[in-house]
């Protein structure tokens, strides 16, 4: 049990020995949720609000403080002192140092998970990108917030499902074979891949200006698709074949994966279902031609479910995929990672489900990100402004190289070691705020070693794993926890301490930079107490000690970095 755990059960006892005839007490977890970090180390280690007790003990908190800080006889775990209705606490440091160690070190890089997500499902659609369109900056968040979630769930016990649910679908298709047809070649598009399908489609635009008559080929040609027709199915495939290959390397490159990359088209036999569904439920209304479903009563406008002239729209489709994934992975939850102009479609979207009638509505959520810039500048394909993820993430690991290179120029695998901290500074940079904050992507930020960055982790990690390759040499007695109550080490612990709290929270709140957070947090932390206290030294007992607390935060770096996506050098 952690020492956080022992506290607040701690507290239920003494509620309970204190105020045995009160009803309505909290139980050891609610408690748990209650205790607070000071502000200041000066006023306590953890702090317990007694204000929530009031009302059930009909007693002022400052009183129901003191009772409890009165019958306190726990110095073995922490001392307690009554402040202005809170019940602040002070960690017995001997025994926190050895307790948190001990509770890392057996988990080793399992700590912070659990089986909490044992026979829940959770379905994540994330990445979700166009067919024959280059990958670029822009979908780096949904990728990676996504995929940093998807471990996440996974580490609390979850089974989960990550869903890439690809743009495939629509009238643009037809006009990317029209386009083909005319003016591309098999060689050509094999060799081109998503450039050569781009620039096809940029010259049916340019040719459609001057010969408006083309726009009927390519809705001719979409039409095809949609009828099954073999040659235009053929070679619609084959478009989503190329960008497939395409998106791979650079999906390689991030670590991320999926577990279906069921689009828009594969939903195409599975809309009926859904129309004549809300048809039955007289959820549906014909609005100037178009079938939409009212919304008024809830503040938001009409949700579009068909065209004048038949056509379905991404609310269609959403519908029945939703329908979907319920029937075929009873999930508990749903996610949608997506950004946060879409806000408006996924409440929309949501609140058509509930008038369905599915219960399982309220387990749908709109998972919302904020934009990303570049060196300040907005981010704009018509502009020609946009960053290819691809090439960014190539400059991405040639800066880390040129820095290795100075920093370090005897390094073995020196081009795996910048890989691994090119597109970590990549993610890190991503995933360093509240996901509803915008980004702007600076190179000097991102690649700092010295700042809050992704070098600058992966670089205490790997300094952490240098210490204990020269400790390996040295014949170690058991550890004397007493070198490890000075204020550094015990910030260090606390903070190490608290992680899978930190874990916990960053699910309940879809928020992977609470984990980014928390590792540059005990990155700090540990490299104020190396330059404070030399870990390796003559006293054996206390360096056995240091060993300890550097090999757990050693574990814990390695784990958060791999919850949001980034890889853990042992040398840099």
């Amino acid at each position: 049990m952690d020492m956080i755990s022992k506290i607040a059960g701690l507290i239920g006892e003494e509620l309970k020995k204190n105020f045995p005839e009160a009803q309505g007490l909290p139980d050891t977890e609610t408690i748990r949720g209650l205790l607070e970090v000071p502000p200041d180390t000066e006023m306590g280690d953890y702090a317990f609000p007694c204000f929530r007790l009031a009302k059930a003990l009909r007693m002022a908190p400052p009183k129901i403080a003191q009772t409890l800080s009165d019958g306190w006889q726990h110095e073995e775990t922490a001392s307690a002192k009554a402040v202005n209705g809170y019940l602040n606490f002070f960690l017995n440091r001997v025994n926190f140092a050895t307790q948190t160690l001990d509770a890392v070190l057996k988990a080793g890089e399992n700590y912070g998970s659990s089986d909490e997500g044992n026979g829940k499902t959770v379905c994540l659609d994330y990445s979700s990108i166009n067919i024959a369109k280059r990958f670029h900056i822009g979908h780096l968040s949904t990728t990676m917030i996504g995929h940093s979630l998807k471990r996440i769930y996974d580490f609390l016990g979850y089974r989960t499902v990550g869903i890439n649910h690809l743009g495939d679908w629509g009238t643009q298709f037809g006009k990317m074979i029209c386009a083909f047809k005319k003016w591309g070649t098999e060689a050509e598009v094999e060799q081109g891949g998503v450039e050569e399908l781009t620039r096809l489609y940029v010259r049916f635009h340019e040719e459609a200006e001057k010969n408006p008559e083309l726009e009927d080929e390519g809705r001719a040609w979409f039409k095809k698709i949609e009828d099954g027709d073999e040659e235009a199915l053929r070679i619609f495939n084959w478009f989503k074949d190329l960008t497939l290959r395409d998106t791979a390397r650079i999906y390689d490159l991030l670590g991320v994966t999926f577990d279906s990359y069921a689009g828009e088209s594969f939903y195409n036999d599975k809309m009926d279902r859904v129309i004549d569904e809300l048809r039955e439920k007289n959820l549906l209304t014909v609005s100037e031609g178009a079938s939409i479903v009212d919304l008024t009563e809830d503040k938001m406008p009409p949700c579009l479910i068909l065209k004048k002239d038949g056509a379905t729209l991404y609310a269609t489709r959403d519908l029945a995929a939703a329908i979907y994934r319920h029937d075929t992975y009873h999930f508990t939850k749903c996610l949608y990672v997506v950004a946060y102009q879409q806000d408006l479609h996924f409440r929309q979207f949501f609140r058509v489900l509930e008038k369905m009638g599915y219960e399982w509505a309220k387990d749908c959520v709109h998972v919302a990100f904020g934009m990303i810039s570049f060196e300040g500048e907005t981010l704009s394909t018509r502009k020609g402004t946009v960053v290819y993820l691809e090439d960014l993430l190539k400059q991405a690991q040639e800066k880390a190289l040129k820095i290795i290179e100075e920093k370090s120029p005897n390094l073995e695998n020196k081009e795996t070691v910048a890989r691994q901290v090119g597109i970590g500074a990549v993610i890190y940079t991503d995933l360093s705020n509240s996901r509803i904050k915008d980004i702007d992507f600076r190179w000097d930020r991102a690649m700092n070693f010295d700042g809050e960055s992704g070098p600058y982790v992966q670089y205490t990690h790997a300094r952490c794993c240098s210490l204990l390759r020269k400790a390996e040499e040295l014949d170690l007695p058991q550890m004397n926890p007493e070198v490890l109550t000075n204020d550094e080490a015990q910030q260090l612990l606390r903070l190490i301490s608290r992680f899978p709290d930190v874990v916990r929270e960053a699910a309940d709140k879809y928020e992977p930079f609470m984990i980014t957070r928390a590792v540059t947090d005990i990155a700090q932390a540990y490299n104020r107490f190396y330059y404070e206290h030399r870990i390796l030294d003559d006293d054996l007992a206390g360096t056995a000690a240091r060993v300890a607390l550097t090999k757990a935060t050693k574990n814990v770096i390695r784990t958060g970095l791999y919850l949001i996506g980034i890889e853990a050098p042992e040398r840099m």
